[in-house]
């Protein structure tokens, strides 16, 4: 008589299974509570050192304000938990981080200006912040799938341009040595921050739609193969579109973004080479083009090229606060003044534009490296989210925001360190400014949904 088969090493496996795929979450995210609980400790105590070496005391009702906001990261964390389990653990540490030490240093510059209450920048940071986050909550809690988006390719497309052009609009326009900034009753923001997020949802929605015709046709020349003037047509679009935001709103930084987002997700639904080639071409040809003719572009290749020529320094829109913020970061050398003692208020803008030299000075080489690996890791892990997962939309989507987040970083940097010439851009998370702090929050909203499901339901493809 034949004993019977067991059927126990397979039920075994099955059961390992199951408890592996619930065990796997909940190490991401106890990995993402013990991280944000280390970026609440680094943040308070970046907040207490400034009220030491500024004001030779602690005063707890500004850690308490701090600790309210922090309420709501937690809160995110928790609806993680439970609708996104398999969400990416660091993006989250990270961006709190930033935004703690960026908040940190604004409240350094507000102590040495006086400003106290809602007429100090530290005071409305805070409150920026908590409007992110509640907007990042959103995000968590509505989009369910980010897929959904794919279908409003071209509404996202049109609201993206319409941001761009509001300042134009009479009476929301507002001239603050640049057309960028809308009015609307008793606060102002950038519509373009907004914008570029829409126009990552609309250009990864495009190529998805057309990367088979960019792909499949052109001409073979010098080892690669160079597209069609009809494939051509949609770059050279956005590349007049930068050179208009450039032109009539005088805004360097954002012109730069948009095109290079665009160019760097065409190479990633394309792969080809010549892509780059083509948009690195039409940056520098209109670079040039808008420094001929546009005074203030000139001025900041000016600036740029002769520093720290005198006449160059005290002459109107000059490079006296380029030169300042450089000497900002030398003052500081390798470990820093330490927080509260430097001099960083006497950079004008210093809370908002050179955020960055202000942290260099008080924080040391050593602290502006270890702000720039956050970035770094924070770029990285989105690039990650992009890479692994199978969806077409979605790794056009989370490549395209996290390239934004490292292009404004690496435009910003270079330009207040004299790599590049200096724009318009804010520091993400750092710098004064509800605009940008709200967009760059949302973009972390989206990755983490993205991050999960991408790991929940990998073989989902859309195109």
């Amino acid at each position: 008589m034949t004993a019977p088969v067991s059927d126990a090493p397979a039920a075994d496996t099955a059961v390992l299974r199951a408890l592996r795929k619930m065990r796997v979450p909940q190490t991401l995210r106890n990995r993402e509570m013990w991280l944000l609980l280390f970026a609440f400790v680094i943040n308070a105590g970046a907040v207490a050192l400034v009220q030491l070496g500024a004001l030779g005391a602690i005063d707890a009702s500004f850690l308490i304000y701090g600790g309210a906001v922090s309420v709501l990261t937690l809160v995110i964390h928790i609806l993680l938990r439970i609708f996104a389990r398999d969400a990416d653990p660091f993006l989250l540490p990270i961006a709190t981080l930033l935004t703690g030490l960026g908040i940190a240093m604004i409240y350094r510059i507000d102590i040495a200006d006086n400003a106290e209450g809602w007429d100090s920048f530290a005071i409305k940071q805070l409150a920026w912040t908590a409007i992110a986050l509640v907007l990042a909550i959103a995000v968590v809690l509505l989009l369910r799938n980010y897929r959904i988006l794919f279908r409003y390719t071209y509404v996202a497309g049109f609201a993206g341009v319409a941001l761009l052009v509001l300042p134009f609009v009479p009476g929301l326009g507002t001239d603050a040595n640049a057309d960028v900034w809308v009015s609307v009753g008793f606060f102002s923001f950038q519509p373009g921050e907004l914008a570029k997020i829409a126009l990552a949802i609309f250009f990864a929605g495009y190529l998805v739609r057309t990367r088979e015709s960019l792909t499949s046709v052109g001409t073979r020349f010098l080892g690669m193969t160079w597209p069609r003037a009809r494939e051509l047509g949609p770059l050279l679009v956005i590349w007049l579109i930068s050179l208009g935001t450039i032109v009539l709103q005088r805004d360097l930084g954002t012109g730069l973004l948009i095109f290079g987002m665009f160019v760097a997700m065409l190479y990633v639904a394309t792969g080809k080479t010549s892509w780059v080639l083509i948009g690195l071409g039409l940056a520098v040809a209109g670079a040039v083009l808008a420094s001929q003719i546009l005074t203030y572009v000139g001025w900041r290749f000016t600036n740029w090229l002769d520093a720290f020529n005198p006449a160059v320094i005290d002459a109107p829109g000059g490079s006296y606060q380029l030169v300042q913020g450089i000497f900002g970061l030398a003052h500081g050398g390798l470990i820093g003044t330490g927080l509260g003692q430097g001099r960083p208020y006497i950079t004008p803008l210093s809370q908002s534009d050179y955020i960055l030299p202000s942290l260099g000075e008080e924080l040391g080489l050593i602290g502006v490296f270890a702000i720039l690996c956050l970035y770094m890791v924070l770029a990285s892990r989105g690039l990650r989210i992009g890479l692994a997962g199978q969806d077409d939309f979605g790794k056009l989507l989370a490549t395209g925001l996290s390239f934004t987040v490292a292009l404004q970083v690496f435009i910003m940097v270079g330009g207040v360190t004299r790599v590049i010439p200096l724009t318009g851009l804010t520091t993400p998370f750092l710098a004064a400014g509800g605009s940008s702090l709200i967009a760059n929050w949302l973009i972390v909203a989206i990755l983490l949904r993205i991050s999960d499901s991408v790991r929940t339901r990998p073989r989902a493809v859309i195109g």
